[in-house]
């Protein structure tokens, strides 16, 4: 059975009700790129998962980037005179710009000004504001809020740590039949924000819980890590295993009533770009397909040209395109659980085309092969032929050792899943072959990738190829 008729089978309530139950439960916590937050939220995912964490030191280089000094909070306030609290960290943790150093000092609200930021155009909305890489402090508060608050003096207290410590990141891998990967990779850095990204990290948790203990052709890869550092970090320690990613998925703001949106990998027609376009076509929701640009979360990373993984991200509202991104306003009433339990669905169905999408040969490739007395075809003609049987010839036709299912699939503009059916009912009845390929072949066919090849040696072998059609030399410096 398929991972998708399976996971059909499961009482979409249940799944709904977990999701955001989980979800909710990580949303009160601080989290950054570094400290107990990130560490708290890790372990709570641990706790449904096989996940290893990973400490990296303060000023451990990775690439270009250093491991920041680690960041750790207990509590914030702005107080009035009479010893009331104006601004509570307590209250929401956004209340606080993230990664504040700390401080204890009493000063006039003319010198405060310069250390409050407010969003007039959402002026009841709390913003999400950071300092990771510049020592910084500050509060964050509804423009109404600071409009209330009087000239005279205030105490100020941020009760944090900078100081050396580690970075913190979550990995679950789940073997499969080979060793090559599908990652999938979530940012587990924000604080209280539901859609960006606790729909993320829901989603993703519970694909995990789905698919492991599974026989699966592919081996699956789960990072929670912080944005852009992490994935840096990562992929600085990984470079072998970064090889061995033949598809993968960025996770981010999953969890909103918008449609999809599909953000394609670097290469822009490698597998998991044409699986997720295929998927969404199908689908019972809108959706959309972006081209790549170098902007947004860790696809870009993955993205970079030294790697050059095939990896796009899948979302529903685009991050930073929807008014309630980076806000209070981006809590729990903004997520729902069925549009959660959507998004798991849909990300099942592109594992379970990815699992699937293998080559096969027509055993009988002369003229269509009699399908009626096989019981393959309608017992009464005259009438329009069925999908079912459409998928059957569909795949009978195109399967010459060169096209995929999926190839067949977007061709025939039929369901991944009937053009499976077809293709395991035909093998049955010994008119299909399987072909014995590895993995990494579909893959290797995109539009130019080379069989064999790493992702970074795909561009200088394609440098050598082209010189030698040109008839010149390409001599390497020393």
């Amino acid at each position: 059975m398929s991972l998708l008729k399976e996971f059909d089978l499961r009482d979409t309530a249940d799944i709904s009700r977990e999701l955001y139950q989980f979800a909710a439960e990580l949303y009160p916590i601080c989290r950054s790129i570094t400290g107990n937050g990130i560490r708290q939220t890790l372990l709570s995912i641990q706790g449904k998962i096989p996940l290893q964490l990973s400490e990296v030191p303060t000023g451990t280089p990775v690439f270009d980037w250093i491991v920041p000094k680690e960041w750790n909070i207990r509590d914030a306030y702005i107080k009035r005179c009479d010893g009331k609290r104006v601004v509570d960290f307590r209250k929401h943790s956004l209340h606080v710009l993230n990664y504040s150093i700390p401080v204890q000092a009493r000063m006039p609200l003319s010198q405060l000004r310069s250390h409050l930021f407010t969003l007039p155009e959402y002026p009841d909305w709390i913003p999400y504001r950071t300092s990771y890489y510049q020592e910084n402090w500050g509060f964050c508060l509804s423009h109404n809020q600071m409009l209330t608050l009087q000239d005279g003096e205030y105490e100020v207290c941020i009760d944090s740590t900078l100081e050396d410590g580690h970075q913190t990141y979550g990995e679950c891998y789940l073997p499969g039949r080979s060793k090559e990967e599908v990652l999938i990779s979530v940012h587990a850095c924000h604080p209280s924000l539901a859609n960006d990204n606790l729909s993320g990290l829901s989603v993703a948790t519970f694909l995990a819980q789905f698919l492991s203990g599974r026989d699966l052709r592919y081996s699956y890869r789960f990072l929670f890590i912080p944005g852009t550092i992490g994935a840096i970090t990562w992929l600085a320690r990984n470079r072998d295993a970064a090889d061995r990613i033949r598809h993968g998925l960025v996770l981010t703001c999953i969890g909103d009533a918008s449609g999809f949106h599909y953000k394609k990998s670097r290469r822009g027609n490698a597998e998991i770009d044409r699986a997720v376009a295929h998927v969404l076509r199908h689908s019972s929701e809108t959706g959309e397909i972006l081209e790549y640009s170098p902007d947004g979360y860790d696809e870009r990373q993955y993205c970079s040209p030294g790697f050059d993984l095939p990896v796009g991200c899948l979302m529903r509202s685009v991050w930073g395109k929807f008014p309630e991104y980076h806000t209070s306003a981006d809590n729990l009433d903004f997520i729902r659980a069925d549009q959660l339990a959507r998004s798991l669905r849909v990300c099942v169905e592109i594992v379970d085309v990815l699992e699937g999408n293998r080559r096969y040969r027509n055993l009988n490739p002369f003229c269509e092969p009699q399908l009626g007395r096989r019981n393959l075809y309608r017992a009464v003609g005259g009438i329009a032929i069925s999908e079912e049987i459409s998928a059957r010839l569909w795949v009978l036709n195109l399967s010459d050792g060169e096209h995929s299912l999926l190839d067949i699939a977007v061709r025939s503009d039929l369901p991944f899943t009937a053009i499976l059916d077809a293709a395991e009912l035909l093998s049955e009845n010994k008119l299909l072959a399987v072909l014995n390929e590895n993995v990494s072949e579909n893959a290797a066919r995109e539009p130019g990738a080379e069989a064999g090849l790493s992702s970074r040696d795909q561009s200088s072998e394609g440098e050598k190829s082209a010189a030698a059609n040109s008839g010149t030399k390409r001599v390497s410096s020393k």
